[in-house]
């Protein structure tokens, strides 16, 4: 961990992202304060705990998020057949665990219309948290992440209890998504009621807790403002639109959604916005930043805080212009590239936090810029 920190700032250097270290303390306080929304230093939230270095939504992730410095960890959240809500990206496990080596379950392998598009394989929902607990987490990613492959089999699916309880021993606080809303409540697995009960039994339940609730979807978000006043954040996708308002027939878009009156409507009952990093700063073709937008300015505005998503270590991953390396390698694609720079550029257009896979990054490079501030 040490040697891909430093490998890091490294690579910062090399790409001449540290000019801004050189700047007088209170120039740099306004060059990182002038688009802020408040006075407190960015989060730093690990996505999936810090899968740059982990099989993602284990606890060995969740762990070595909250050891590199991380604010809060982020579940994704999906249900059992016995109501149980777990840690997964999705709800369809074959790439994230070793269920296809379980000749037991090769009969549930089955075909469903999840959020309008057809999948094959196995599914949370038609497991008990038991059967579960059988089967090993392993690296979603391997081509990217080879590395990660080192520690397939050595977790369990965690539940949400679980990753809350890791999250109170090292001080940490949770994000959690529900994860296909409008799918489980159509199969009477609905994820809110279990969610806030779990917060609940941890004494989480108002805004003075280390919560954010989070999902694409707005009708439970809505419906979760109704019973809770634990913050809540409404996630922009790059493009398309909400499921819940393609099954309802409603034509609005996450486009719609980012209008000044889409906001409006979205600080009635969040607290914050959760966009994809391209709402920020679009990209052409090529993958080359343009200019930023006003979107964060226009959701400080409405007094929504923005968390955006997703900061990935990898070349393969970054905006063209934080690339590093040689591209005719063939390792060029899962290099690690200006991730501090990249991070740089987003606090310095006054984000009130980042989702990022490598959370030890993200906070270095918080420290460096606030703490000097």
């Amino acid at each position: 961990m040490k040697s891909r920190l430093l490998a890091g700032a490294l690579a910062v250097l090399a790409g001449g992202a540290l000019v801004s270290v050189l700047v007088p303390g209170n120039a740099t306080a306004d060059r990182f304060g002038a688009e802020r929304h408040g006075d407190d230093k960015p989060l730093i939230i690990g996505h999936r705990g810090a899968p740059a270095f982990r099989p993602e939504h284990t606890l060995l992730s969740y762990e070595a998020a909250a050891k590199m410095g991380a604010d809060y960890i982020e579940p994704d959240l999906v249900s059992t057949k016995d109501h149980i809500l777990v840690a997964r990206h999705e709800n369809e496990i074959s790439g994230t665990t070793d269920v296809e080596n379980h000749p037991e379950f090769a009969a549930r392998r089955v075909t469903k219309t999840i959020d309008g598009l057809q999948i094959t394989g196995w599914f949370t929902e038609d497991f008990t948290l038991a059967e579960l607990r059988t089967l090993r987490a392993e690296e979603r990613i391997p081509d990217l992440r080879p590395d990660n492959t080192a520690y397939n089999g050595l977790a369990q699916i965690p539940t949400f209890d679980e990753v809350i309880q890791l999250a109170k021993r090292y001080g940490v606080g949770v994000y959690p998504e529900t994860k296909h809303p409008t799918y489980f409540d159509s199969i009477g697995l609905s994820l809110e009621e279990p969610l806030l009960e779990v917060l609940n039994q941890h004494g989480w339940r108002d805004k003075r807790s280390p919560v954010f609730i989070q999902s694409f979807e707005t009708t439970n978000l809505k419906e979760l403002r109704a019973k809770t006043r634990l913050p809540i954040v409404q996630l922009i996708n790059g493009s398309g639109a909400p499921y819940d308002l393609v099954a309802a027939g409603d034509p609005r878009t996450y486009d719609n959604l980012i209008t000044p009156d889409g906001l409006r409507d979205i600080a009635k009952y969040a607290d914050g916005i959760g966009p994809a990093t391209t709402r920020i700063i679009p990209v052409d073709a090529t993958g080359k930043l343009g200019q930023p937008t006003s979107l964060v300015r226009d959701a400080h505005r409405k007094g929504l805080k923005v968390h955006p998503f997703t900061i990935r270590d990898e070349n393969s991953q970054l905006p063209l212009d934080y690339r590093l390396g040689n591209p005719a390698s063939p390792a060029f694609p899962r290099a690690t590239g200006d991730v501090m720079g990249w991070v740089e550029r987003l606090f310095e257009l006054g984000v009130d936090g980042v989702f990022a896979d490598d959370p030890g990054l993200a906070r270095a490079t918080r420290d460096r810029l606030f703490d000097r501030s």
